[in-house]
């Protein structure tokens, strides 16, 4: 890891206990000898999870919390009521599935896919007792690209897979084949465009049924095995129903034509009704009259259709005109947002009502609905239909002025970069950083808070990014990407990582600010180094290195000679990567936190020299003064076990190794997790007491289940991943 662009110290709040490692005897740090030992806790330490002191190990047994069954996610949007007419697709669906593991479904936006799919999933809930998971791909969707690679993250979360994440999408979509095998699972891919999105989401083999939704149809997945389904819009008879749930005298001939000026389509036809129903006075005469008169040819302006196809623009038009003026003011300045879904605090970070009673009305109006992140369930997000969406933006583009506009855009920009710079202090405490301390108060109140918001809301802060670079706020944009390294680092989210940075960098040369250049290279040079393209990841180094000159900051040089350290480490140039962690070393002199992070680097390359005792020296003396470290401790007692393992002492090792997983998974470090957990598994095969060999394996499995267990209440409860707490 970074020694500047790494974790950082500060003790977790609210910590509760988790699976521990209970050994006795053996040495875990530092002991190369068998003297007599006495450890003590002492001063300010702060303990996270457990501690394991011994001198001599006689078993080793890890305790868990009690491992549950495989998690059940229920992705699903609810079905909402009323719901008319959908008998033939209801029994199609049916029929489909039954025959095809994958089913196409096509109609256009507005006409009630999700909702029939949703109702459709509460009828047969039976047929999927492993439960459902569900992705609306227009939420990670830029310039028409989708990040499958994260889709796939997402579910393997949900499936409490998550402990141990693959970087590669295909990878990814192996272990997702993996997880769902056997699963009696109902899988939704919602907005999907194109049939190259949905494949890598194809589930294994067994009981798990794939439904793919589509504004068009997906030939080529019919190529693929796949059925396929078309969701019409309601024709007369079907659409008057649906009028007389909320007006029952309407009379026939009048609601026929609301369903034509509707286009059929069940929200846009929500969307009158919510108007006329909240108008007593109003008859649904006088609405039809009024949407008529607004899509005649000399309403003067021009009619719009969804897909090209089914008018309805006058329907949302008349919807915002009757808003009351704050939550018509709310809804034009979430045309200006370049995200998906939105919490009351952006929005009136862009200078827009934000309380309940206008976003109330929006729901009301069936304008937006409430969006339920299982990343981050205790803020209060919400969005708009997709298809309300690209209205808003055309109202805003029509109606709002250009000066509006950019302030309000500037509005969702300044908020980003305040919380996500927060969250990044949240989540590494002190480590360099070049952009100003955030102003106000941290909302967040521990780590595991800060890092679930970096998720709930990535693909918010990248299209707010990517908004930011063609505004020309660039101070903004290598200021945000500075403080997304607390997430791309910490969950591996790589296509987002690398292109947020080459903005970052075009961003910090507009600034003149060859520091930041420094730090955008070096960050977007340390994700090609984790996905192990060494070439690339030097070649962007190498212009930060040819900065250094420019800059007096010696950290900015440490973190320049970390990054070529880890990457000749990498490439087996062991004794080349001591002498650069060294000098990095000396270039975060006075910086308690660097020096911790630079001896870790140094130990990994010392024990690549095969010089394991001086890898143990080194970290004990830096750790010593860094008990409150929670994660740089986690890390150093995964470095033990190697050293400990090269020095072959495998009995001290394997006790390293539990310990640092157990760490691992309260500090939802699942790449550290997932190392730990395999080099117990093989340290258990070195281990020369056949009884801690069986005991190794054996609870190094069980902390695995219960890794999956939480994973998976923590998901059902509204958090995706190991409790990071």
């Amino acid at each position: 890891m970074d020694g500047q662009e790494g974790a950082g110290n500060g003790g977790l709040s609210g910590a509760s206990p988790g699976p521990h490692a209970a050994v006795a005897g053996g040495t875990t740090s530092g002991g190369r000898d068998r003297r007599p030992a006495h450890n003590t806790l002492a001063g300010h330490a702060v303990v996270h999870g457990s501690v394991v002191q011994a001198e001599r190990i006689e078993s080793l047994t890890v305790v868990p919390r009690e491992a549950g069954p495989l998690p059940v996610p229920r992705q699903l949007p609810v079905a909402t009521v009323p719901f008319v007419n959908r008998t033939a697709e209801l029994s199609g669906l049916t029929s489909a599935l039954e025959a095809n593991r994958l089913v196409a479904v096509s109609g256009l936006g507005g006409v009630g896919k999700t909702q029939l799919v949703a109702r459709w999933a509460e009828e047969v809930a039976e047929r999927f007792p492993d439960g459902q998971l569900y992705a609306d791909l227009e939420d990670g969707r830029r310039d028409g690209a989708v990040d499958v690679s994260a889709v796939l993250a997402d579910f393997l979360v949900a499936l409490g897979a998550g402990d141990r994440m693959p970087a590669t999408p295909a990878s990814r979509a192996a272990l997702f084949r993996t997880a769902t095998a056997g699963r009696r699972l109902l899988i939704v891919l919602d907005n999907v465009q194109h049939a190259p999105e949905a494949r890598p989401l194809f589930p294994g083999p067994g009981g798990a049924r794939l439904l793919v939704l589509s504004r068009r149809r997906l030939p080529s997945l019919v190529l693929d095995g796949a059925a396929e389904l078309t969701v019409d819009p309601l024709d007369e008879r079907a659409g008057t129903e649906l009028v007389r749930c909320w007006r029952h005298d309407a009379a026939e001939g009048t609601a026929e034509r609301l369903v034509r000026l509707c286009g059929g389509l069940p929200l846009a036809l929500r969307a009158a009704g919510h108007r006329i129903v909240s108008r007593p006075h109003l008859t649904l005469e006088d609405a039809v009259r009024e949407l008529d008169a607004a899509e005649g040819p000399d309403a003067g302006g021009a009619r719009w259709s969804v897909d090209d196809e089914v008018p309805a623009e006058a329907v949302f038009d008349r919807a915002v005109r009757e808003l009351p003026d704050a939550a018509r003011e709310l809804y034009e300045t979430l045309g200006c947002y370049p995200g998906t879904t939105f919490t009351r605090e952006a929005v009136e970070a862009a200078g827009a009502p934000g309380g309940p009673e206008a976003i109330g009305e929006l729901l009301t109006a069936h304008l937006a609905l409430r969006h339920a992140s299982p990343r981050d369930p205790e803020v209060s997000r919400f969005r708009l239909h997709d298809v309300v969406r690209a209205h808003a933006r055309r109202h805003a583009r029509e109606h709002v002025p250009a000066e509006r506009r950019t302030a309000a855009l500037r509005g969702f920009v300044g908020f980003c970069v305040t919380r996500a710079a927060h969250a990044d202090h949240a989540t590494f405490g002190s480590r360099l950083r070049l952009q100003p301390d955030p102003a106000g108060t941290c909302p967040f109140t521990g780590r595991a808070q800060a890092l679930e918001w970096l998720e709930a809301e990535r693909s918010n802060l990248l299209a707010v990014l990517r908004a930011a670079a063609e505004l020309g706020e660039h101070d903004a944009v290598w200021q945000l990407c500075e403080s997304l390294w607390a997430l791309y680092h910490s969950r591996k989210h790589y296509s987002d990582w690398i292109e947020s940075h080459r903005l970052g960098i075009t961003a910090a040369q507009w600034s003149a600010r060859p520091d930041a250049e420094i730090r955008m290279r070096n960050q977007l040079a340390r994700a090609h180094y984790e996905l192990g393209e060494w070439e690339r990841a030097g070649a962007e180094i190498a212009p930060a290195e040819e900065l250094l000159p420019l800059v007096d900051e010696r950290r900015l040089h440490g973190v320049v000679w970390e990054t070529r350290g880890l990457i000749a480490l990498g490439t087996g140039r062991a004794e080349e990567s001591a002498e650069l962690f060294t000098r990095a070393l000396r270039a975060n002199e006075g910086d308690a936190h660097g020096v911790v992070v630079q001896s870790y680097n140094l130990a990994q390359a010392l024990v690549g020299c095969g010089r394991a005792g001086e890898a143990l020296t080194v970290l004990d003396e830096a750790m010593a003064g860094a008990a409150d470290d929670a994660l740089m401790q986690m890390r150093a007692q995964l470095v033990r076990a190697r050293a400990h393992r090269a020095g072959g002492d495998a009995d001290a090792a394997v006790v390293c190794a539990v310990d640092a997983a157990v760490r691992a998974a309260e500090l939802g470090q699942y790449a550290k997790l997932e190392q730990a957990l395999d080099l117990t598994t093989e340290l258990a095969d070195e281990v020369s007491d056949d009884r801690l060999r069986r005991s190794g394996l054996e609870q190094a499995a069980r902390l695995r289940e219960a890794v999956a267990a939480d994973a998976g209440r923590e998901t059902d409860g509204g958090r995706g991943g190991p409790r990071a707490r």
